[in-house]
Order: structure tokens, then C-alpha cells, then sequence
């Protein structure tokens, strides 16, 4: 069964030292104040999995979280780079960053098979690109019923995965809508996980097209409202556009970025507090 708890203990517990750690989330439902959490913590030598890394990886990269980033694309959506991605790379700053990139695709075939428990998945993909020649978890096999060459990956299965969803059940079920990535694949190929909630509920209402987790398959469920700003919880809280323009210029000096870190998330105590600190309201959508 899963357990209700707080997002600092969950972390606390469930996060070490050098785990692979990925937080879904696509567009909306992004697990802000999880990362942030792993930030307050001041978590080390983490691996870090991401289809997209946006803000939060930028966030936990430069603070220092990081030592390895697994994706398939990186940017401040709309606006531009992620400059302490960036710097990391490029300069080492505040430490190395290994990088090891993959297509859409090809993370979402890692997903699967490791959901699966498969060792490995398959796709036709990466022809013509020079990622097979720069990412050693790219292979090529013969198919070996038509003989057809097509692409391998190895499946993906994290230390934790974490997410954040629309609601859970008293009982530990939780329940996602709206844009849904890849994040019931990461839950089910994690070895343990983390779900942050916008609310928890006596019994789940059905939506359309919603994507229900079993509690069994989850570790630690924490009521967190708003926990994805400033992405978005669909029907509950929207998208915080301004806060995506202003990191680009907050993120691109070292001094101006490490004062909003501790300003922002080491002085504060959790989201609620983090939310206050930059003038948040949290509201939800009618």
C-alpha cells in the first residue's frame, strides 16, 4: 500500500546519495516541489532522467544536485536555453555533468521496456542523426524473424521516479489527466516513487482519458497544492508564464542564480513557504 507523508520526509527517505532519479512530467504536471525539496536537502551525485528537462533540471543542476543527465531535449520552453545546463556542460560549474542524449522516441521505448521489465526496447529510429555515434546506449540488432535492422535501447529503471498528479484516493490511488507524458511508464519501471497530489479525495471521480495508478505500485503519495508551479495542474492551477520569461534572465549569472536559490528554496521550509516567498497566490481554476 501506498503511504501518505510529507514531500520532505518522502524525499528524505526514499532519495541517496548518487540515485537515478527522474521527475515526469510534460508540459503540465511538471514536480517542481519536488525538486525543490531535493535542492533543500542538498542532495549529491544524482542521475538524473528527464524527457524534457526544463527549469527544475536547471534548478538542480546548478545547485549542485547532479552528476549525470539522461534526455531527449532541454530548454526553457518558449523563451530559450537552460543557462546552468548550460554552464555545466560547457564550464563544469558548479560541477561536471556527463550527458547522455536520446530522441523522444527512444526515451519512451526505454520507459516501456523498463515498465515491462524487459531489458531493453525497440524502434525505428535515429537513422540519419549522429546520436548513435556520441550515446553508447544506441545499438543496432537484426530482427530476428524478418531480418530487419532496426534501433535498441536499454530499458530505463530509475532509483525513483516522481510525479505530480491531480488527486488521490484516501486509499493511496492517485489519478492524472490532461497533457499526461510519460509518467506512468517512470512510475512502474522505478524501483521505488514518489506522487505530490493537488488533492486528496474520499474516492476517485472517473475523467475521460484519465490515467489511473494503482496504490501497490506507489511508495509515497504527498499533498502538495500547487506543487507543479510554475508549470500547471490541468482544472486545478495555470500556468505561471511570467515566472518561465523572468528564470531566463535570473539563471544566466552564477551570483543572481545562487541568490535565488537560497533565497528562494534553501531559506525556505517547504512549497507552501517557498510559494509565499515569491508572491504566489495559489488559487485553483473554476
Amino acid at each position: 500500500m501506498s503511504r501518505f507523508c510529507s514531500l520532505h520526509d518522502a524525499v528524505q527517505d526514499l532519495i541517496e546519495t548518487g540515485s537515478t532519479v527522474a521527475l515526469e512530467g510534460f508540459t503540465h504536471l511538471i514536480p517542481h516541489a519536488a525538486g525543490h525539496e531535493i535542492i533543500r536537502q542538498q542532495f549529491r551525485e544524482l542521475h538524473l532522467v528527464r524527457m524534457t528537462p526544463d527549469i527544475v533540471y536547471d534548478q538542480l543542476i546548478g545547485a549542485g544536485c547532479a552528476s549525470n543527465l539522461t534526455f531527449s531535449w532541454g530548454g526553457n520552453p518558449g523563451v530559450g536555453s537552460l543557462h546552468r545546463l548550460r554552464d555545466a556542460i560547457e564550464h563544469q560549474w558548479p560541477r561536471p555533468l556527463a550527458i547522455e542524449e536520446h530522441s523522444h522516441a527512444g526515451m519512451a521505448a526505454r520507459y516501456v521496456a523498463g515498465a515491462a521489465n524487459l531489458p531493453f526496447g525497440t524502434l525505428r529510429g535515429y537513422v540519419g542523426t549522429d546520436l548513435p555515434g556520441h550515446t553508447a546506449t544506441i545499438r543496432q540488432i537484426q530482427c530476428p524473424f524478418t531480418g530487419e535492422s532496426v534501433t535498441a535501447v536499454p530499458a530505463l529503471r530509475p532509483d525513483v521516479a516522481i510525479i505530480h498528479a491531480q488527486r488521490a484516493d484516501q486509499a493511496g490511488n492517485v489519478q492524472l489527466w490532461g497533457i499526461v507524458g510519460l509518467q506512468k511508464e517512470a512510475v512502474l519501471s522505478a524501483r521505488r516513487n514518489i506522487v505530490t497530489v493537488e488533492e486528496v479525495v474520499e474516492s476517485l471521480t472517473p475523467v475521460p482519458n484519465a490515467v489511473v495508478l494503482p496504490s501497490w505500485v506507489i511508495d509515497a503519495v504527498c499533498l502538495v497544492p500547487n506543487g507543479a508551479h510554475p508549470s500547471y495542474a490541468m482544472g486545478f492551477t495555470s500556468r505561471d508564464n511570467t515566472f518561465y520569461k523572468a528564470w531566463d534572465a535570473i539563471s544566466k549569472d552564477r551570483h543572481a542564480f545562487a541568490d535565488w536559490i537560497d533565497r528562494h528554496i534553501l531559506r525556505t521550509s517547504d512549497h507552501s513557504e517557498f510559494l509565499r516567498s515569491i508572491s504566489v497566490e495559489v488559487s485553483t481554476i473554476a
